[in-house]
């Protein structure tokens, strides 16, 4: 793929349906998790093929990856991994790595599995294994895992399903075949190791999808009909669409359609009118006719239509069928109601594509639930999910995509998604407590009097403690790695409730401390050198006086009977030599691949500088060296995961980032360098000293979250409420990569990372109880004007008008939240608007990464993407 050419897009377009499924497609659901991973592990040998582990570079999908190849070590797996940064890259994998292992290539087939890749695009064409020339089975006895969390996922690649009919035809006879999969889902008795695609279900495909699925396999099933933009009018009604085959053979039916018909019909409803005739078999086709990806399925259906068939299911004895009524739809007809009903489910899949991209279930997260699954779980797979789930929320990741968090939760973390991101995080608190009970030889009970009191722990009990505890951790930044004012001046929920950037927020911050009777000579010295007086007392003191500056969340409330431990957080301590918390190491590895584990240094003069500079050309227009290296530090995280040491040793690059943002944020709101426009705010960060850290797009979405938390504050003071529903106005941040000559642009918005889903359940059943009310007043009018009618003759129409005003009234009332549970509300669509404003403009523009909010754009054309983007819907 040429650097600027057309990108992938993930809205939908009709021509996305596969006329023909070139491979089996379909997803397994949460119940079989390990059904898989059984099989390969029981039919895995010294000869076979290494299992292929394409991951994302993120920290979620860094940890899912470390969970999986460590059970391929214990049960002897071959495996081989290979990094992958964005669509390019997994193309050129698949046609270097994946097509060759094809048995059509002269490779043995295998598992390849994808971890943060591929689910919101037709992952089968990427891969190239939608080649249908090579014979029935395209994929070539390769079965690929597909494991994301993006959504929305490309329904391409969940429920097309086998390539062959759920039918075969044996001697003339149609006998039933094992139904190991049903409308895309895998059942207990399917057997792996056939090839396809097969997707990795967290539970929202069977609880969330059924409407998308329902018309998809409508779709699929479908004879092809050419639409070629005729309007069709409403005159037909909703029964059209609803209409199956046996009613078309109903004459008093068809009679009440062909009298709504328009006057080009009249003609055939005139040979309605004349005798019963026999009609040939194959004279029009039926809404339920086999999907053109079928064809012996339609060569069955023929047959068994034809009444001199040789081969007749129907035993001997059996009577003959009554003859066909009179009345037959004509051909117009059933084309008409057959194109109005495709567009119907059509509108579906435009509707769930467009809503725009959010996040479910961290992968790392349905990787430990494998290992449990499979009775492998134990601390060192436990922490990798708690790492892998706690990163989230560094990058802004929600159920409503990627935005600010703007709820006031009295827990220390606001977590990636409200009610559920909780079950989750209490999931995990509970295998904490499961898989690290109490020291026997803990005499003194000096951990569960730490536990208790409140005191963040910072080392272990003895040199060989590697137990995760459950701390209350603060919002604080890098706190045992920094001293108290630095971790406080750099947290973004502090900054941007205190307005560090500015005189009078650092004013208030010391005002803060001094309530807290922390001297500024103690809390600017390393944490671990504090006072421990002052460490004990750190908690409450800010329980007592942090709501006096807005600060309600700083950190998360004792732990009690009916709340239990919500909101605290996980530390794990290696001995004496490190103790960290999980979103201390969610940092240091977000630092290392954004910008190097040892990558920056300083000069004398205090400026930083990358020392591979002076290895590297000043220009990588096409960007593959840029790629080059960072790939290269996929590698350094992957290590640093499993290395304490080498955690501890890349604690500088994440601090030297995190400072970084909050100059950079200081500078744009300062300098007023953040213009409103009709859509969104947008900001450019072209100059200063620390412009090359932020061409990395993860660096760059931490400023954008910076900056958009510290607006939406500032609207909540000057306004008294956060705009766009409480979910704060979008931003666009572009970042100048001066070697390539591209602006580097993220959108973020929305937000809201906090969905309240009992809120949501109330108001639903609200409705609910609303509708059934409306449908008793309405039965008891009907009662009462049938009566009427009765005894006067007609019934009284002004009072009908005046109880249908009413329930008008009533049902608008409730308008605004009603609005708020409509699905897509609030949710990120700068992907879909970014490819609006591709197929419209002129502009060089790449789509390349995963992140959907993330595109390149040529230097000279930022100015017209931008104006193009202004005017477009980028937010649900």
């Amino acid at each position: 793929m040429p650097s600027f050419a057309k990108p992938l897009l993930l809205t939908y377009h009709a021509e996305r349906l596969p006329k023909k499924t070139p491979s089996a497609i379909m997803y397994l659901p949460r119940r079989l998790i390990s059904h898989l991973y059984h099989h390969l592990m029981h039919t895995n040998h010294s000869q076979s093929p290494p299992v292929l582990i394409l991951v994302s570079l993120e920290p979620d999908a860094l940890c899912a990856c470390r969970i999986l190849t460590a059970l391929f070590r214990r049960d002897y797996i071959p495996h081989k991994i290979q990094p992958v940064l964005g669509y390019n890259d997994l193309a050129t994998a698949g046609e270097l790595l994946v097509q060759p292992m094809r048995l059509q290539s002269g490779g043995s087939g295998g598992v390849v599995v994808c971890l943060g890749v591929g689910g919101m695009v037709d992952i089968s064409t990427v891969l190239g294994l939608d080649n249908i020339s090579d014979g029935d089975d395209p994929s070539g006895g390769i079965q690929v895992w597909l494991i994301d969390a993006r959504r929305p996922w490309n329904l391409g690649n969940v429920f097309a399903g086998r390539p062959e009919d759920a039918l075969q035809i044996i001697d003339g006879n149609a006998k039933s075949r094992t139904q190991d999969v049903v409308d895309g889902q895998i059942q207990p008795s399917y057997k792996p190791g056939q090839g396809g695609v097969i997707v990795y279900d967290d539970g929202d495909i069977d609880e969330e999808m059924t409407t998308e699925r329902e018309a998809f396999l409508s779709l699929l099933k479908m004879p092809y009909v050419e639409d070629d933009g005729e309007v069709l009018d409403d005159s037909d009604g909703a029964s059209d669409t609803a209409v199956s085959v046996n009613e078309g053979r109903h004459s008093k039916k068809r009679k009440a359609w062909s009298d709504r018909d328009d006057d080009g019909d009249e003609d055939e409803d005139e040979e309605n009118r004349r005798p019963r005739q026999r009609r040939k078999s194959n004279s029009s086709s039926t809404l339920q006719s086999s999907p053109t990806r079928s064809p012996r399925r339609q060569r069955r259906d023929s047959q068994s239509s034809n009444a001199s068939s040789s081969h007749s299911q129907r035993p001997r004895s059996s009577p003959p069928p009554p003859p066909l009524p009179s009345a037959q739809a004509s051909p117009r007809k059933l084309r008409r109601r057959l194109l109005r009903l495709r567009r119907k489910h059509e509108a579906v899949l435009h509707k769930y594509y467009s809503l725009g991209a959010t996040y479910s279930e961290p992968i790392s997260s349905i990787l430990y639930s494998l290992a449990e699954d499979l009775g492998r779980e134990d601390n060192n797979l436990l922490w990798q999910a708690i790492v892998g789930v706690s990163s989230l929320e560094l990058y802004g990741r929600s159920m409503t995509g990627v935005g600010i968090s703007t709820s006031l939760d009295t827990g220390g973390s606001a977590g990636w998604g409200g009610q559920r991101g909780e079950r989750i995080r209490q999931v995990l608190r509970d295998e904490v407590r499961r898989l690290n009970p109490p020291d026997p030889n803990d005499t003194n009970g000096e951990r569960e009097r730490g536990e208790n009191s409140g005191v963040i722990p910072c080392h272990g009990l003895s040199p060989n403690d590697t137990a995760i505890l459950l701390s209350p951790e603060p919002r604080f930044l890098l706190i045992r790695h920094w001293s108290l004012y630095e971790s406080m001046l750099h947290s973004p929920y502090l900054a941007a409730r205190l307005h560090i950037w500015s005189d009078v927020g650092r004013k208030r911050l010391h005002k803060l401390l001094a309530k807290m009777g922390v001297s500024l000579t103690q809390c600017k010295q390393n944490y671990t050198h504090m006072d421990m007086g002052l460490k004990k007392g750190l908690r409450e003191s800010l329980l007592k006086y942090a709501p006096m500056y807005g600060l309600d969340g700083l950190v998360p409330p004792a732990a009690s009977a009916g709340r239990g431990k919500a909101g605290w957080g996980f530390v794990r301590c290696w001995g004496w030599k490190a103790c960290l918390s999980a979103m201390d190491v969610g940092v240091i590895v977000g630092a290392i691949l954004e910008v190097g584990k040892s990558g920056i240094q300083t000069d004398a003069t205090g400026k930083s500088y990358d020392r591979h500079d002076s290895k590297r050309e000043l220009i990588d227009e096409d960007g593959s060296l840029e790629s080059q290296a960072w790939v290269e530090r996929f590698w350094e995280a992957y290590d640093a995961l499993g290395d304490v040491e080498s955690l501890k040793a890349a604690l500088p690059t994440a601090l030297h980032l995190h400072r970084s943002i909050l100059r950079t944020g200081t500078s744009l709101i300062e300098k007023r360098q953040i213009r409103h426009l009709r859509a969104f705010r947008m900001a450019v960060v072209k100059e200063g000293p620390d412009v090359e850290l932020f061409t990395h797009p993860a660096a760059l979405t931490k400023l954008a979250l910076w900056v958009g938390e510290a607006i939406a504050e500032q609207d909540r003071e000057q306004r008294g409420k956060v705009g766009k529903g409480g979910r704060g106005m979008p931003l666009v941040l572009a970042g100048l990569n001066e070697k390539r000559g591209v602006y580097v642009v993220v959108g973020t918005g929305g937000g809201g990372g906090v969905v309240d889903i009992a809120a949501r359940e109330k108001r639903r059943q609200r409705v609910e109880e609303k509708a059934r009310r409306k449908e008793e007043r309405r039965q008891e009018r009907e009662r009462i004007r049938e009566e009427r009618r009765e005894r006067e003759g007609s019934a009284d129409d002004d009072e009908e008008e005046s109880d249908e005003d009413e329930d008008e009234d009533e049902s608008d009332d409730d308008a605004d939240e009603d609005l708020q549970d409509e699905k897509g509300y609030g949710k990120n669509r700068f992907g879909n608007a970014f490819q609006e404003v591709v197929d419209e403009i002129n502009a060089r523009v790449r789509i390349d990464s995963f992140e959907y909010c993330v595109v390149e754009v040529k230097k000279e054309d930022l100015s017209g993407f931008l104006e193009s983007l202004s005017m477009k819907v980028v937010i649900g």
